[in-house]
């Protein structure tokens, strides 16, 4: 089953759940505001993502960019959890396998089958 991981209200995890339900994708998302990532989520999304999945151009983390930045990594990655709109989004997975980070048509239709 997938899982589509991120914020109700971002306009890039609307786009995704509106091309996954045309597309009759049964998917589980996980709102981010209701439940937070765990560490060990982080540190899988790191392996894929080349880096902590964060969001860069996104309002959180130009708020707290220079308080983020000064953080050791692993706690950078407490700080992930505890401000989730940080994290790049929305992350869709496979039985645990990360297949996509944000929403790219192209791609989607590539890693969903």
């Amino acid at each position: 089953m997938y899982k589509l991981f991120g914020i109700p209200n971002c306009d890039t995890v609307k786009k995704a759940r509106t091309y996954l339900e045309k597309k009759k994708v049964n998917v589980e998302f996980i709102d981010f505001k209701k439940v937070r990532p765990e560490a060990s989520d982080i540190e899988r999304w790191s392996e894929v993502f080349g880096g902590l999945p964060v969001n860069t151009k996104g309002v959180t983390y130009k708020k707290f960019k220079d308080e983020y930045e000064a953080l050791a990594p692993k706690a950078k990655i407490k700080f992930l959890t505890e401000n989730t709109s940080m994290i790049k989004r929305p992350i869709l997975e496979k039985n645990g396998k990360v297949l996509a980070f944000g929403f790219d048509e192209d791609n989607y239709k590539e890693v969903v089958k």
